[in-house]
């Protein structure tokens, strides 16, 4: 498998950092044909919804009639992730309300969301941190959540009271992690940043302009900060210390830089999986044939996801159609070998088998996040 040397231009423009662009120049390999574009036709349409598709990273703080309408008409099942974060995203500073608007729009979905719920770590250094975790999240798994989030404030920003960073496997976490396990229910993590977050400024690498607009999360000009190898070791030794608690890395677990990296990965761990919520783009800009191998070898631990968010303060018919017509791009590129208009390039798609598709689509999901689905299925 080839490292991911990725080409200059491409630019993440989205949370997290989350959604991506390409200005990728043609590879000389790809086909001359017109680049099949905008929502499904009615033969993708029957082929899409047929995978009964779960959509397993998403941000949904929104209960709206003309989201769920999307939801009916696409077969589409969601996970809704509760993310606490004080700095770049303000109006999610207060969990109880975040929690109160996700577990809305789960009971308003007919079923086809779920709650993926979270702790306040910005209360770290509060004696009764560890308890005051357990106990909200054993309320929100009472009402229902499958999963919980941990997001990468772990590691890039919460310090403890002697000013040192928090690490993923900080002991005090440990207590948190064993009683997630013992729930039965799932850990999302996205810990650490692409690459470029601990890298020299370089107005044409890749996701410089999140970090420019979102310096708080630049690690490379922020002092003592740790290492995205430091973070991501932390992160291993939580699984080493959990082998009974399932993982799911967001963005391909952070190593979206390095496919073999992933690979090594899954290799050792067989309690994490990884998810491709807004990294899809990464595999666009991979030889062919290596991300088919990939994919292929890996298709029990890759799970679909978008990272696709609504707040209230949205227009929903716009996010609607945006997120119809990404479904449709990278259900192309994963299910067929259309050639794709991809921000004005040309991509050639996978044409994974329909066996695989229905793992990343539908099947890993289950497995990864029992209760997806809800009890009626």
């Amino acid at each position: 498998m080839k490292t991911l040397a990725l080409p200059l231009a491409l630019m993440l423009i989205a949370g997290g950092p989350g959604r991506l662009t390409s200005t990728k120049s043609t590879p000389d390999d790809i086909p001359a044909s017109t680049p099949v574009m905008g929502a499904f036709n009615h033969q993708e349409f029957l082929q899409f919804t047929a995978l009964e598709p779960i959509d397993t990273h998403t941000h949904i703080y929104e209960s709206d009639p003309v989201f769920f309408a999307m939801l009916q008409k696409l077969h589409l099942h969601i996970l809704d992730i509760i993310v606490v974060a004080d700095n770049n995203i303000p109006e999610r500073k207060d969990l109880s309300k975040e929690s109160k608007d996700v577990f809305e729009v789960v009971h308003n979905s007919n079923g086809h969301a779920a709650a993926c719920t979270t702790f306040d770590a910005y209360r770290f250094n509060q004696r009764d941190f560890v308890a005051a975790a357990i106990r909200q999240l054993n309320q929100s798994f009472d009402e229902g959540a499958i999963a919980v989030k941990l997001w990468k404030n772990i590691g890039m920003e919460i310090k403890d009271a002697k000013g040192n960073y928090i690490l993923p496997d900080d002991p005090s976490l440990e207590p948190i992690y064993k009683d997630i396990a013992a729930h039965g229910k799932t850990l999302v993590t996205h810990i650490a940043d692409p690459d470029t977050a601990w890298s020299p400024p370089n107005p044409t690498a890749p996701d410089f302009s999140y970090f420019a607009d979102h310096p708080e999360w630049y690690m490379y000009k922020i002092p003592h900060s740790p290492s995205k190898e430091k973070i991501l070791q932390a992160r291993d030794h939580v699984l080493e210390k959990n082998p009974d608690l399932r993982m799911v890395g967001a963005h391909f677990g952070s190593m979206e830089g390095d496919f073999s990296q992933v690979a090594r990965h899954l290799d050792r761990y067989p309690n994490f999986a990884v998810d491709l919520a807004s990294r899809i783009p990464y595999l666009m800009m991979q030889p062919r044939a290596d991300m088919i191998a990939f994919i292929t070898k890996y298709q029990d631990r890759l799970i679909y996801g978008t990272d696709d968010t609504l707040d209230p303060q949205d227009n929903v018919h716009q996010m609607v159609r945006r997120s119809e017509a990404s479904y449709a791009r990278e259900w192309r590129f994963l299910a067929t070998d259309d050639t794709l208009n991809f921000r004005g390039h040309k991509v050639e798609g996978l044409a994974l088998p329909q066996p695989v598709l229905r793992k990343l689509y539908h099947d890993n999901a289950v497995h990864w996040f029992p209760g997806i689905l809800g009890s009626s299925h």
